[in-house]
């Protein structure tokens, strides 16, 4: 991953188009009025062998007579000169280059352009791809039919197509962008790259994604998730509607209900970013997003002047899952002064055809002290006897006099509304011109809201459960050598027991008479099914029967299923039966977990309405692993099955906090084996008793690659975890930063004296919020690592130390922090942390790692003086040191580093 040279994309200081040209109607034609004539104060340098001179200006024969070395190149000339031309552009200096040029489906050229251009480190956009523009410069170097306005957005699109209309579409509304790219084949700068960019380019507010397809999904999600937290990032993703494997491509139900798009959803949400559906939803929810409003909950308040207009918002507020908000009788009582009692509807506050300015702003007001209510949307229709600009002055007032209401607007019409929306939106309320359009933005911030919950999240300091690695790992030990795929349900069901994860005693009958024998040991009813490896769905053939009452029964079912089974499944392995006692919980519900794997992102966790039709059914909500407890209830919250289970009429509420922490368990299964492909429990049996497994099924993969690198998410490396003794001779226990030690970082931060914070910090701290604290503590382990220091023999005790290390895009140089608790300095815990995380540097390949240490800073200083570190002023402050040190030079010098 790494936006190196990207700043020559984005901000060239000279360009050279080669392929320019006077042929109108020609790509390079466009290209060149594009770039001489969008305001570019740098020099645009043509090059064309067979022209004399492009749009007046000076054309060059060859990239070699050009006068001086361009920041970025556009290239349009066919496609098997392109690898020559960035070697020779390479070797003059440029930095980057936009390859227009199609052609590229033969792999051996697409090669050929990278290598040409990798001792060099040039960037290359595309090909085939219609450019890249940045209108706060002047520059559009692409074949778009207009020169889109400056602004503050930037939009990113793998379609050629759906730029060139968004850009139409943007123009007639007066939207602008910082930046404007078409990604084309991706063949080097791929979406990671450019959203590590556009995360920290000052010039972009809100990033705009349409996507079809990801190359590299955990870069992906490492750079959408930074990006996430800097800034809103709303998706557009193609490809819905794309066929997906049925039932009979899979060993398990898990894999097969996994489809393509539900698990790009889960990404997206995981990330923190907000999925639309449209084109129209992208740009309406960037605005959306920008009114800063973030309702706690998606509970709305709908106050109108017309029934009708407020019937469709209800309506539209019912389809989209929200609710109406639940007013207090009084707020209601408040509100009969200004609603028309006949003309009343429980679902909305009805206020008068003609009412004034004044009544508007007093139901508003009443409206938002209701602690009912998430959001207030207030509508308005034309009228002959009512004055609309009067009712919009009065809701801004209402608004403005608290600071932060969460108010959406809703004029209708169009002639008699415009003055209204443009007050709304000079005064930064967010306006819109129908009441779905009012409702559905409003849903767009809620889940926005609760995207970035998830994204920052504290999950609460608890263990789901112990497990018992040496147990699974027998059980998938014995499966590999006898060259297995499937584990039997018996070994699955050990293998999930081993996670502490409830399961129905289950024994293994050869024959239907041993089956009926078992059967009378075990107690009456009992189940029987088909025990054979090559059999994935049993009761697909006849290989489940269920409530048998005696041996006979047992008996006679056994043999019968031996004949089906040879009828539908002529080819299966038969190894036997398995025997379990029937569980007698009638009010219990049926779920199905599991884990597949696919092809992009790796391991994905399921969790919806099991049984036999669980993939008729299609309930399921798909999530990435890692998962804690509060990302396992939202996965619950997601599926139509979690209504049921909250209890309804005499049914008690189930144990969701079971089903949630049962998901927890198999995420770390998943993490601690990754043999592990996919995964079945089918049903899990849950009521206000708990959960139980009564079927399950494991396939198991050959392993391929780096522990856990088929994650998308790294998880919890929960193999850095070790002892270490620092040179006072005290031991400490020093393990990476988890989610939930939020509360023990704020904790050692009020345990710190002041002047030792500000040292750390670079100013006055009395307290950290949530914010920063999630920041510190919920960390991409792909490119950020911290180590906790505690008591050894302590593991989850006080955090006594924390020693940080943040890797650039580039994943060449990494920037350290490091804190110790003011009553904890002269242990050597901090020359302890200094060496644990340099040597983290080291095993990553990291060449430098850097930091900025206040000059007063004696200690900090010193230390870094004593381990080797180079010290510098600081280019940009000069209450600042800059301190560097080379990885590898660093163990030349023989210095000590405990290796953990």
């Amino acid at each position: 991953m790494t936006i190196s040279n990207l700043d020559a994309v984005f901000e060239p200081k000279a360009i050279a188009l080669i392929g320019a040209s006077n042929r109108e109607g020609s790509v390079g034609a466009v290209l060149a009025r594009n770039l001489f004539g969008s305001g570019f104060v740098g020099p645009v340098m043509p090059v064309n062998p067979h022209e004399q001179a492009i749009r007046s200006s000076v054309n060059f024969r060859s990239v070699a007579d050009l006068p001086i070395t361009p920041d970025l190149a556009v290239i349009a000339t066919p496609a098997p000169s392109v690898a020559n031309i960035i070697d020779e552009l390479g070797r003059r200096g440029c930095r980057a280059a936009v390859v227009i040029s199609t052609g590229f489906a033969d792999p051996v050229l697409r090669q050929g352009l990278l290598n040409a251009a990798k001792p060099h480190r040039l960037r290359i956009v595309g090909p085939n791809c219609i450019g890249v523009m940045s209108p706060g410069i002047g520059v559009n170097a692409s074949f778009a039919h207009l020169t889109p306005r400056a602004g503050d957005i930037a939009f990113v699109s793998q379609s050629d197509s759906i730029a060139t209309a968004v850009l139409d579409w943007a123009d007639v509304r007066e939207i602008g962008f910082s930046h404007v790219v078409s990604t084309g084949d991706m063949c080097d700068v791929d979406i990671g790259d450019l959203l590590d960019y556009l995360a920290l380019d000052t010039k972009t507010r809100a990033i705009l994604l349409h996507i079809e397809d990801i190359t590299d999904a955990p870069k992906f999600m490492t750079a959408a998730r930074i990006a996430a937290r800097a800034k809103p990032v709303v998706v557009i993703k193609a490809g819905r509607s794309a066929a997906v494997a049925g039932p009979s491509a899979s060993h398990s139900h898990s894999r097969a209900l996994a489809d393509e798009d539900a698990v790009y959803d889960a990404a997206l949400r995981r990330a923190g970013m907000l999925r639309v559906d449209s084109l129209r939803e992208l740009f309406e929810a960037v605005g959306t997003l920008a009114s800063a409003i973030r309702p706690k909950g998606n509970r709305l308040a709908i106050l109108t002047n017309g029934g009708g207009a407020g019937l469709l918002a209800a309506d539209a507020l019912s389809d989209l899952g929200g609710q109406l908000a639940d007013l207090s009788s009084e707020t209601m009582a408040k509100l009969a002064r200004f609603t028309q009692p006949d003309e009343n509807d429980p679902r909305f506050v009805n206020i008068p055809r003609d009412a004034s300015g004044s009544l508007y702003g007093q139901a508003l007001e009443t409206l938002l002290d209701d602690p009912g209510q998430d959001a207030v949307l207030v509508m308005n229709t034309p009228q002959a006897l009512a004055d609309g600009r009067g009712a919009a002055e009065a809701t801004v007032a209402s608004a403005k006099a608290r600071r932060g209401a969460p108010v959406l607007t809703c004029w209708l019409g169009e002639r008699a509304a415009r003055e209204s929306r443009r007050l709304f939106a000079a005064r930064g309320i967010p306006t819109y011109q129908t009441p779905d359009e009012s409702v559905r933005a409003f849903m767009q911030l809620v889940n926005y809201r609760r995207n970035q919950d998830l994204l920052m999240q504290t999950p609460p300091a608890i263990q789901p459960g112990a497990a018992d690695g040496a147990k699974a790992r027998a059980v998938l030990s014995r499966a590999a050598g006898e060259g297995r795929c499937v584990l039997t349900e018996p070994e699955a069901k050990t293998l999930l027991s081993a996670y502490g994860i409830p399961v129905v005693q289950t024994e293994i009958a050869h024959s239907p008479g041993e089956a009926a024998a078992l059967a009378g040991a075990i107690g009456f009813p009992v189940a029987l099914k088909i025990l054979s490896q090559d059999i994935a769905h049993k009761s697909d053939v006849g290989g489940v029967r269920l409530e048998l009452d005696t041996p006979e029964m047992v008996r006679e079912a056994g043999e019968h299923m031996l004949k089906l089974v040879a009828e539908r499944h002529p080819g299966a392995r038969i190894e036997g039966f398995t025997v379990q006692a029937m569980i007698q919980r009638p009010r219990a519900h049926e779920l199905i977990l599991g884990v597949g794997t696919n092809a992009l992102f790796g391991p994905v966790l399921l969790v919806g309405q099991g049984g036999t039709a669980a993939e008729v059914i299609a309930d399921r909500a798909i999530g990435l692993p890692p998962l804690n407890l509060p990302l396992a209830h939202d996965m619950i919250g997601r599926t139509k099955v979690s209504r049921l289970m909250k209890g309804y009429r005499d049914w008690p509420a189930a144990d969701s906090d079971a089903v949630a922490a049962t998901l927890v368990k198999l995420s770390q299964l998943i993490a601690d084996f990754d043999e592990i492909a996919e995964l079945d429990i089918n049903p899990l049996l849950v009521d206000e008793a708990g959960v139980i497994a009564l079927d399950a099924r494991v396939v198991l993969r050959t392993l391929t690659g780096a522990p856990r690198s088929r994650f998308a998410i790294r998880p919890y490396p929960n193999e850095l975890e070790h002892v270490a003794h620092s040179r006072s001779g005290s031991s400490f226990f020093l393990r990476p930063i988890r989610p939930e030690d939020e509360p023990g970082i704020v904790e050692m931060i009020a345990r710190s004296d002041a002047e030792d914070v500000r040292l750390r910090f670079f100013a006055p701290m009395k307290r950290i919020g949530h914010a920063f604290a999630a920041r510190l503590t919920q960390i991409d382990y792909r490119r950020e690592m911290a180590f906790v220091a505690t008591r050894a023999g302590e593991a989850e005790g006080d955090i006594l130390g924390v020693a940080r290390l943040v890797s650039d895009p580039d994943e060449k140089k990494a920037e350290f922090g490091i804190m110790v608790r003011s009553d904890q300095k002269g242990r050597g815990l901090g020359w302890l942390l200094m060496e644990t995380i340099l040597d983290y540097a080291r095993r990553r390949g990291l060449s430098r790692v850097y930091g900025e240490v206040l000059g007063e800073n004696r200690a900090m200083l010193a230390m870094a003086e004593e381990l080797g570190f180079r010290q510098s002023p600081h280019p940009e402050d000069v209450a600042l040191r800059r301190v560097e040190v080379d990885v590898e030079t660093y163990r030349a010098k023989g210095r000590p580093v405990g290796d953990p």
